[in-house]
């Protein structure tokens, strides 16, 4: 039957753009005040980029005004220090994967613990909930309208957070209104983080093939446009492999599927408004439902 492909191994790292690698890889620095983390004060875990892993609580991080992202303390265990190549400074790099974070400071009585994590904003990722020490898995699925899509991803055992937005297109930062206008290129999508000791990516990868209809075009539902498609955005190869594979299983049992595979690019948070849209306001999917496909 040849080998199976397994989601849950670790550690699965997930590709990196240019920018990405020259910083996580090569060790480089991202221009100070640039970064997305800079300044931002959202309540939850920052993981690793390259691997999932939790590595610092929001609650640890203050600003320091050096222009990066500064944390006075890490998860257990999540943090490793190493000798910086300029025989001064103290690098910091993810425990599980070796990829690059920035710098430890000490001696700066910024906080009471006198220590700054000086971290690069490129190397981080963020879910806003508290997690436990572990490694994290992250799958981005576009299937019609967010709403339907987050409500029944977010019910299922294993994920920790269901986030909507938009991705896949060419705009920066989009709107909701820009992205009704069908013409920024982003489809509405859910970004899942799961916990890979309790679920799996080809778990979750069909039963978001059963809670929309892939077989419709630019469309689910009443929902018609561009921003409503079918898609799955990977990233890494063996989720590439995997939503293949899936997609193929369907086509054998007649399905006509319009789902498109494509390699994940930026994800823009939608607006506070669109997140637990359904479980904020007490109804159900207008036009989500699952059927067994599988």
């Amino acid at each position: 039957m040849g080998t199976e492909l397994r989601s849950q191994d670790k550690p699965l790292y997930n590709d990196l753009n240019p920018e990405e690698t020259k910083i996580i890889i090569n060790k480089a620095t991202e221009y100070p005040f640039t970064g997305l983390y800079d300044k931002f004060k959202g309540k939850g875990t920052y993981l690793c980029k390259q691997c999932g892993s939790a590595l610092y609580y929001s609650d640890s991080k203050f600003d320091s005004g050096c222009g990066w992202p500064s944390f006075d303390d890490e998860i257990d265990g999540a943090v490793k220090r190493i000798a910086d190549a300029d025989g001064r400074r103290t690098e910091i790099v993810c425990a599980s994967c070796d990829g690059h974070l920035g710098h430890v400071f000490t001696g700066e009585g910024f906080t009471p613990r006198d220590t700054r994590h000086c971290v690069n904003s490129v190397s981080l990722d963020f879910v806003p909930v508290k997690l436990e020490a572990g490694n994290y898995g992250t799958a981005l699925f576009a299937g019609g309208c967010f709403w339907g899509v987050e409500y029944f991803l977010q019910k299922e055992p294993g994920v920790v957070s269901v986030v909507s937005g938009y991705t896949g297109g060419k705009v920066k930062n989009p709107s909701y209104r820009e992205v009704c206008t069908g013409t920024t290129g982003h489809a509405e999508t859910v970004k899942v983080t799961y916990d890979t000791r309790k679920t799996s990516y080809d778990k979750l990868l069909k039963l978001f093939l059963e809670i929309h209809d892939p077989t419709q075009v630019d469309r689910q539902g009443p929902d018609i446009g561009d921003q409503y498609r079918s898609e799955i955005f990977y990233k890494n190869e063996t989720q590439k492999a995997l939503a293949l594979k899936y997609i193929e299983v369907l086509k054998g049992k007649g399905i006509k599927v319009a789902t498109q595979v494509t390699r994940a690019t930026e994800f823009y948070t939608a607006e506070e408004y669109h997140q637990d849209y359904y479980f904020r306001n007490g109804k159900v999917p207008y036009c989500h439902a699952y059927v067994k496909r599988f």
